[in-house]
C-alpha cells in the first residue's frame, strides 16, 4: 500500500475514534481537555485528512496508469510498446530511459519554475473534457515541444554530446541546446507517438519471459 494511502486511511480512523466518544459523549465538551478534543477534530482532523488525500491523488495523478485511463490515451499507451524503435516514446519507454510507471509525466511537465503546477493544471482540464466535453479527434500539444524537457535528462550525457547527428553542419549542438533547431525537426526525433499513422498494425514488443509493464496496454 503506497504510503500516502496508508497515511490517509489512518488519519482517517484516528479522526473517526474522538468523533464516535464526542457523540456518545457531548457532555464532555463542557471541560477544557474537551473544548481541546473537539477542536482537533472538527478542524484539525479534516484539514490533515484533506492535505493527506489532495497529496495522495496528485502523486497518483503522476503515474503512467492515470494517464492512461482516459479511453483517448489508449492509442498513446500502446505506442509505448512499438518494436520500430523510430517511435521515440517507445524508444524511450522500452529501453528504460524514462520511469515506466511515470512515463508520461516525466516528458510532459516542463521543467521550470512552476512547471509541475502548470502540467497538473493542464491535466484537470483534460479530465474535465473528457467526462464533460468532446475530446478531438487528433491531439495536439498546446505549443510545440521545447528542448529544454529533452536536455532536462540528455544534457551532458555521453550518447547525445557525441552523437555524430548532432556534429554536423545542418544540426549543430549549440542549436539544439538554445532551442534554435528542435529535437523534433523533420528527420529527427519527429515520429513521437504516430497514433494516428497505422498504429493498430505496428508490431508490439514484449520481453522474454515477462510483461513490460501493465501502464502500456497491449
Amino acid at each position: 500500500m503506497p504510503f500516502m494511502l496508508a497515511l490517509l486511511l489512518g488519519l482517517i480512523v484516528v479522526a473517526a475514534i474522538p468523533i464516535l466518544f464526542l457523540w456518545a459523549r457531548p457532555e464532555s465538551t463542557r471541560s477544557t481537555e474537551g473544548k481541546i478534543v473537539a477542536f482537533l477534530v472538527l478542524f484539525v482532523a479534516p484539514a490533515l485528512i484533506l492535505y493527506g488525500g489532495a497529496t495522495a491523488h496528485l502523486d497518483r495523478s503522476k503515474s503512467t496508469s492515470f494517464c492512461l485511463s482516459c479511453h483517448a490515451m489508449t492509442p498513446y499507451g500502446r505506442s509505448l510498446r512499438v518494436a520500430d524503435t523510430e517511435y521515440l516514446a517507445a524508444a524511450h519507454f522500452l529501453n528504460n530511459r524514462v520511469p515506466r510507471d511515470h512515463a508520461c509525466y516525466t516528458c510532459h511537465t516542463d521543467y521550470v519554475l512552476f512547471g509541475g503546477v502548470k502540467s497538473k493544471m493542464r491535466g484537470l482540464r483534460h479530465v474535465m473534457v473528457n467526462y464533460f466535453g468532446t475530446v478531438p479527434d487528433t491531439i495536439r500539444l498546446y505549443k510545440p515541444y521545447n528542448n529544454r524537457e529533452c536536455l532536462h535528462c540528455h544534457l551532458g550525457s555521453r550518447s547525445f554530446e557525441e552523437s555524430s547527428g548532432h556534429q554536423g553542419d545542418d544540426v549543430s549542438m549549440a542549436d539544439l541546446k538554445s532551442g534554435k533547431t528542435s529535437c523534433m525537426t523533420s528527420g529527427c526525433h519527429d515520429v513521437v507517438h504516430d497514433v494516428h499513422r497505422g498504429l493498430k498494425d505496428s508490431d508490439l514488443w514484449h520481453p522474454p519471459g515477462g510483461a513490460v509493464a501493465a501502464e502500456a496496454p497491449e
